[in-house]
């Protein structure tokens, strides 16, 4: 297994994607060996997806993500991408599948903090018209917050929400 991260490092340095990398976690690395001191704690979540383009146009659309690292994997010749926000080391993975059975569905989710509650609402109109609203708008209170759930195009669920005030209490207990 490290043999294969290396691999994973070594070529993506190899490709020149050093600066690519350093911009996304906005550091500036001058040493290939510091790359695996930024890989520590939940780095990113994978996904099937049975197409990627659609895929990544849903992350941008709702998530405010772009990608950060495509690729062909050699083992399986399936297309992966990386999708960042840009807030923190951290990606979702979508890896081409041709039958993609939803693992986060409806519970399970991926969940995005938006800077006010009519982000939400905006971000759930537009999803409402794309039929990819899941569950409507609602505030649930403290922790909680305002939220509601979208359906990606292979059925993950993500959601949309305002005021859980996640950051402020991981600051909170540190």
């Amino acid at each position: 297994m490290a043999a294969a991260s290396q691999d994973n490092h070594s070529s993506a340095l190899d490709k020149g994607n050093l600066p690519i990398i350093a911009s996304t976690i906005k550091l500036s690395l001058t040493k290939p060996e510091e790359l695996t001191m930024l890989d520590l704690g939940l780095t990113h979540v994978a996904l099937p997806a049975s197409d990627i383009g659609r895929s990544v146009d849903f992350y941008a659309t709702y998530a405010d993500m772009q990608v950060v690292h495509r690729r062909i994997d050699r083992e399986t010749g399936s297309e992966v991408v990386w999708l960042s926000d840009h807030t923190r080391p951290f990606v979702i993975v979508l890896i081409q599948a041709t039958i993609v059975q939803p693992v986060l569905s409806p519970l399970a989710h991926l969940g995005i903090g938006c800077k006010s509650r009519e982000a939400v609402d905006m971000l759930c109109d537009k999803a409402r018209q794309a039929g990819l609203l899941l569950e409507e708008p609602k505030d649930s209170g403290y922790p909680i917050g305002y939220w509601a759930f979208l359906r990606d195009p292979d059925g993950h669920t993500l959601e949309l929400s305002y005021g859980q005030e996640i950051g402020l209490t991981v600051t909170q207990e540190s």
